[in-house]
């Protein structure tokens, strides 16, 4: 039996134990900052010594279609008026065609940096997107 790649287009984002929808999810991205260093005394070679440095995480995107009645993105930006931000451990599984999870990230602390409204224009025909960006202490990844 051949196997094949699971498409992007079958997943779903949790957080509190709720599945939301989101038509888009990018910014699953990590990297690790490389430190370099030369002493300049014994060094053989004139290119520097290279090493793991701190990890670093892209802000997380999620954009869905603006329904009537539900303001909790905005809400959750806002954090309702309180001092404090709210945040948020969200699981973002990646589906395959029987719908269990084949790859899954966990998003650590997240808590929303910016909120956007859809782009309005009188001869448009798409759907009203709104976009939620979220800052992160870590992702993990677990295939299953």
């Amino acid at each position: 039996m051949a196997t094949y790649p699971i498409p992007v287009f079958h997943y779903k984002v949790s957080w509190n134990n709720q599945d939301i929808g989101f038509s888009d999810v990018s910014g699953l991205t990590q990297e690790i900052q490389a430190i370099e260093y030369r002493d300049g005394l014994m060094s053989a070679s004139t290119l520097p010594l290279k090493r793991p440095g701190l990890k670093k995480a892209n802000n997380i995107s999620l954009k869905r279609g603006i329904v009537e009645k539900n303001n909790d993105l905005f809400n959750w930006f806002n954090n309702n008026g309180a001092p404090n931000v709210e945040r948020r451990d969200l699981t973002i599984s990646l589906l395959n065609d029987e719908g269990s999870p084949v790859m899954v990230w966990t998003v650590s602390q997240a808590w929303p940096v910016k909120c956007e409204g859809p782009g309005l224009k009188a001869t448009g025909n798409e759907i009203a997107i709104e976009s939620i960006e979220l800052v992160h202490e870590g992702i993990s990844v677990q295939t299953t």
